[in-house]
């Protein structure tokens, strides 16, 4: 029982690590792309328009949203457990 503890702590801290360098490798791409933009188009023309770094932020933004929910929240596993341990006390 305890190693299956152990291997699930070892699971959720990988899952919790790559989550972790994945959006550091998000806001630094993200920033070199909106430099990119601003020194390109940025400067002459404003906010006018969508921007085209935007469509990458929400793309990118939106899978790493599944991948924290994934990583901090998202275990079914644990979530059946809890389930059937309330349901054996009853």
């Amino acid at each position: 029982m305890e190693s299956q503890k152990d291997e699930r702590l070892w699971r959720m801290a990988k899952k919790r690590a790559s989550f972790k360098r994945n959006l550091y490798g998000y806001i630094i791409i993200v920033a070199f792309l909106w430099a990119i933009w601003w020194i390109g188009t940025g400067r002459e023309t404003g906010f006018k328009g969508t921007p085209w770094p935007i469509w990458v932020m929400l793309g990118w933004g939106i899978a790493l949203g599944f991948q924290y929910f994934n990583a901090y929240n998202g275990n079914t596993r644990d979530l059946a457990e809890e389930e059937y341990e309330k349901l054996k006390k009853q």
